[in-house]
């Protein structure tokens, strides 16, 4: 496992919680445009913050207790509904811990080449379609808000609304790794040339 130091593990955590923010706290999300990036910063989280230590469940602790707290903000104080907040809302704890420990397993084989990268990249895809899958599940048939929920209809709304939030978060992951590809080619080519004196 490529370990970050633990100056960038913490630089990189702050950097996240700074665009979950953001984007989760729709007063700035509408204004910057971004659509929430929860689900990807989880899966990143896990990617890239994990040290193979106990600190790695307590990085996923204050992601998930900060989500929380920009949730209760946004509904308490800001005006935002709160018809998404019913019992399930639990779930997300699960939901997030796909994605967190998804990232964490395939930390160690990730690296920045092509195979590693689609590997890595399948595993987001995997793991971000199955927390949707558990946090809108857990919505339709445990949050109340469905009179008679049967299995037709929670499927046409899976197929409604998986996709946008599965799309949502690939397309945040993808940028990550090229933005990790492009910084760690930077890097090299300005080793290289150290090297040879230029």
């Amino acid at each position: 496992m490529n370990v970050l130091p633990r100056p960038a593990r913490h630089a990189l955590f702050a950097v996240f919680a700074a665009f979950m923010v953001a984007t989760r706290y729709h007063h700035f999300g509408d204004v910057l445009h971004l659509p929430d990036a929860s689900m990807a910063l989880f899966f990143l989280g896990g990617l890239f913050l994990s040290a193979g230590n106990v600190g790695d469940h307590l990085r996923f602790a204050a992601l998930m207790a900060l989500a929380v707290v920009i949730d209760m903000v946004a509904v308490g104080f800001a005006g935002v509904s709160d018809y998404c907040i019913t019992p399930s809302y639990a779930a997300l704890l699960p939901a997030y811990a796909v994605l967190w420990y998804g990232g964490r397993m395939i930390a160690s084989r990730h690296a920045v080449e092509p195979k590693a990268m689609l590997r890595t990249v399948g595993v987001a895809l995997l793991a971000a379609t199955l927390s949707f899958a558990i946090s809108n599940g857990a919505f339709y048939w445990f949050g109340g808000r469905y009179a008679q929920p049967h299995f037709a209809e929670y499927a046409a709304r899976f197929l409604q609304w998986g996709p946008l939030f599965v799309r949502t978060t690939m397309a945040y992951v993808v940028v990550a790794l090229s933005l990790q590809a492009l910084a760690v080619y930077l890097l090299g080519a300005r080793t290289g040339r150290r090297a040879i004196g230029a």
